[in-house]
């Protein structure tokens, strides 16, 4: 017979604090014990155990493996943020010595939560109930789109219907196409990313809500479009984490209502963010999973599904493979007819392809030794049809051309170009169009004697130290 587990004390430390909430979470699935828990996130049971106890100290990247398979909606995740990481911060800090602020860095603000130092709980603090509370509360209040104050500090955790109806659906595809307005014209970090993450939040409350079966595969497909947005977003901001759950979640919906469009639309983000994060090879894989059964698509889909493999192979430095997923893309949305497609589809226009396309070929420019020119029309023709809507696109775009031109052509030309570029990412809050502009400049470094290039580096380090 099993013994009775230890209580335990969460306001004993922050670190005993973390692991009743692992606890709690865990006891919420009837009879899930530490010992099957474990194997499900890969760890041993004993870890488990010794993190409930308090007595280790929890990865993070467990923590949001334990968020995906509790189903808690990422609280454990934002708990370890407000546990562990100003502890790193601050080790950080004494690790390098410094006793003031490094010339150049930026300097951010805490916040009333993540920016205390106690190593306890703070004086006047909520009992453990109500900090769950907190917890949950600070990203499940998205009900209306434009109600950004009330989501950034909402008072209480919102009311869920009694049940779902027609309502609740048009809200979710109102918010979704709202979050991917604002990150395609100001990048997913700041208010947006904050805001992607609450609505996402409620979403999924939203699916445990009783819901008429004639509405279960709306509300699916409907959680599973704000988790693309979602993802997509958090992608943006470099929130890697939160966008692998988002997409995750998206993917498990879209399958369970048989929506191969936006299951595929999930695999072709889950395959772009893993070759942004330098692992080309399982980009390929998503992107080949996503094209299961093809004849399913609409051809503009078809064409995405290409792009990230185009772009997996020119990671790889595969020119006859880049070359080919290229053609198979252009191929593809050459057949594309808008009005076969979904309203979400919509943003994938000829800039955008050209765009998505250009990438893949400015690898090979760049690393294989191929024509530049191939790449340098594509991004020339998305930097054209992006419109304001797309600034981070077009920024982007500008970027990378600068970039090529400054490394294969006229550095004058790349000058220009970089210029333009800045105007667009100036104003963004995006972890890609930054990392972009790092690029530019170190291309630009290779031009010591041209006082252009010069100050195109310092205009550069300016905006990025903003």
């Amino acid at each position: 017979m099993p013994q009775p587990e230890k209580e335990l004390n969460p306001d004993a430390s922050p670190q005993a604090w973390f692991g009743a909430e692992l606890r709690y979470w865990r006891k919420r699935r009837p009879g899930l014990r530490a010992a099957q828990l474990g194997p499900m996130v890969q760890v041993s049971p004993d870890m488990i155990s010794k993190i409930e106890k308090g007595q280790y100290r929890c990865p993070r990247d467990l923590a949001v493996r334990l968020d995906a398979v509790l189903e808690t909606g990422g609280v454990l995740t934002r708990a370890w943020g407000m546990v562990f990481g100003d502890a790193d911060n601050e080790q950080r800090e004494a690790d390098s010595g410094c006793q003031g602020p490094v010339e150049g860095t930026v300097q951010v603000r805490g916040g009333r939560i993540l920016g205390r130092t106690t190593s306890g709980p703070l004086p006047g603090s909520l009992p453990p109930l109500d900090r769950r509370a907190f917890l949950a509360a600070t990203s499940l209040a998205a009900i209306a789109p434009t109600d950004l104050a009330g989501l950034v500090a909402p008072a209480a955790p919102p009311e869920l219907p009694k049940r779902i109806l027609h309502k609740e659906l048009e809200q979710l595809r109102h918010i979704a196409d709202g979050i991917h307005r604002w990150d395609n014209a100001q990048g997913g970090g700041g208010l947006v990313g904050d805001f992607a993450s609450r609505s996402m939040e409620w979403a999924v409350r939203l699916l445990s809500v009783d819901c008429p079966p004639r509405l279960r595969p709306d509300l699916l497909g409907s959680v599973a479009r704000l988790g693309i947005v979602v993802g997509a977003t958090h992608f943006d901001a470099y929130a890697h984490d939160e966008a692998r759950v988002a997409f995750k979640i998206a993917s498990e919906c879209a399958e369970e209502a048989g929506d191969w469009w936006l299951r595929a639309q999930t695999f072709s983000f889950l395959a772009r963010q893993a070759i942004w994060l330098g692992d080309p090879d399982e980009g390929l894989t998503y992107a080949e999973k996503g094209l299961v059964r093809s004849d399913r698509l609409t051809p503009t889909i078809q064409a995405t599904l290409h792009c990230a493999r185009a772009r997996a192979f020119g990671k790889m430095h595969n020119v006859q493979g880049t070359l080919a997923a290229v053609g198979a893309a252009d191929d593809a949305f050459a057949h594309s007819n808008p009005s076969e497609d979904p309203p979400w589809m919509a943003y994938y226009d000829e800039a955008q392809h050209h765009g998505d396309t250009a990438h893949a070929l400015w690898d090979l420019a760049i690393h294989a030794d191929q024509d530049p020119g191939r790449a340098a029309k594509r991004f020339t023709t998305a930097v054209a049809g992006h419109s304001d809507d797309y600034a981070r696109s077009r920024g982007i775009s500008r970027t990378k051309l600068a970039s090529l031109v400054m490394a294969k052509g006229d550095p004058m030309q790349g000058v220009s170009f970089g210029h333009k570029a800045l105007d667009d990412v100036g104003r963004l809050t995006s972890r890609r169009a930054a990392d972009d502009l790092k690029e530019l400049r170190r291309f630009a470094a290779k031009h010591r004697t041209l006082e252009e290039a010069a100050h195109l580096r310092q205009r550069i380090t300016t905006t990025l130290q903003a």
